[in-house]
């Protein structure tokens, strides 16, 4: 959870701003003038002004000489890392299996600084207000895929992201409190499992678990989403845990295969 080392000589300080920039742009800030950028990245005007137009020039940002806004073009970044990775290419058709047997919508997460990002979505219903698809994020302490990755931290990765992150309440069953979600996650790593009810939205549950690759390591989370309306949690557990493990357990299979087939230099997760 530790930043950069800008003393390094091989940091390219330039590319850094260039991706905050790209960054301050999101769901809540879907165009913003040069001074609203600054602010929130932290440059100076002059130089994210000439990010932005440089983000013009390239094709992947527009203006209309006052406010700023992303194209589709930059999404290709984002296609450049998923077509790039077996995992979602090994695990799209588990998940879709996945859904077929439980009649739920089922996603694979993967764990980004504070945040869990969508890599695999295979919906059946709307069952959130807002739309999610791959590349959608959400704080990792408030969804079941976040918690089942933060459990496997090492003790001061974890201690770091509970430090620094910010736990602010999303319904009125969000936990929010640091002691209480250490609890949590250390529940969580011994069971090898998580399950939210109703903290990232109301009407909400989410049950999880870790996708490991053949180290051991944990690389990713697969979850089962479903309504608060109908049952409880126990029923949760009881209807899609086992599911889950096996799916698990088939994407891990399958990514070992994988992986031995390509050269360990090329090896990528």
């Amino acid at each position: 959870m530790e930043g950069p080392d800008t003393r390094n000589s091989d940091f390219v300080r330039s590319l850094a701003k260039g991706l905050e920039v790209i960054s301050s742009f999101g769901p809540e800030r879907k165009e913003a003038t040069v001074s609203e950028v600054a602010t929130v990245t932290g440059l100076s005007r002059a130089a994210t002004r000439r990010m932005l137009l440089t983000l013009v020039e390239l094709g992947y940002a527009t203006t209309d000489g006052r406010v700023f806004w992303l194209t589709p073009r930059i999404l290709k970044l984002g296609y450049a890392y998923l077509s790039s990775q077996s995992l979602t290419e090994i695990a799209e058709n588990h998940v879709q299996n996945l859904v077929a047997q439980v009649h739920e919508s089922s996603s694979l997460g993967v764990l980004d600084e504070f945040d869990i990002v969508y890599v695999v979505r295979v919906p059946t219903k709307k069952i959130m207000r807002a739309s999610i698809s791959v590349g959608t994020r959400f704080p990792a302490f408030a969804t079941s895929m976040g918690r089942v990755l933060l459990a496997q931290l090492e003790p001061a990765d974890l201690d770091a992201f509970l430090e620094s992150a910010k736990l602010e309440p999303l319904t009125q069953r969000t936990v929010t409190d640091r002691d209480q979600l250490r609890e949590i996650l250390t529940q969580i790593s011994t069971q090898d499992y998580a399950l939210t009810d109703q903290e990232l939205e109301d009407g909400l549950r989410s049950i999880a678990v870790p996708i490991r690759d053949t180290q051991g390591r944990a690389i990713a989370a697969l979850n089962v989403s479903s309504s608060a309306i109908v049952g409880d949690p126990a029923d949760l557990i009881a209807r899609f845990l086992e599911p889950l493990r096996t799916t698990a357990r088939l994407i891990e299979h399958d990514l070992a295969l994988a992986t031995g087939r390509r050269h360990p230099s090329n090896a990528r997760f």
